[in-house]
């Protein structure tokens, strides 16, 4: 049973959420070889403001060990 938690920065319409959800559903059932109504997607929004503390420290730094795709930026580097 696939749950999939995204997080993304807020100001997408309900149509465009659940094109993405429809999405990764299609993408995780054919990866995990499950039928849809065994995936289940939420979509969870956030500020920009929020999101270094609320998504990229939690989420990102404190869970690398269970990322399979990491990101390409960090919030927190003042380069």
């Amino acid at each position: 049973m696939p749950h999939v938690q995204l997080k993304l920065f807020a100001g997408r319409t309900d149509e465009q959420k659940q094109k993405i959800a429809d999405l990764l559903a299609k993408a995780v059932m054919e990866g995990a070889g499950c039928s849809e109504k065994a995936v289940s997607v939420a979509i969870e929004e956030f500020s920009p403001e929020e999101w270094p503390e609320k998504v990229y420290r939690p989420d990102i730094l404190e869970s690398e060990d269970k990322l399979f795709k990491k990101p390409g930026y960090n919030p927190f580097d003042k380069a």
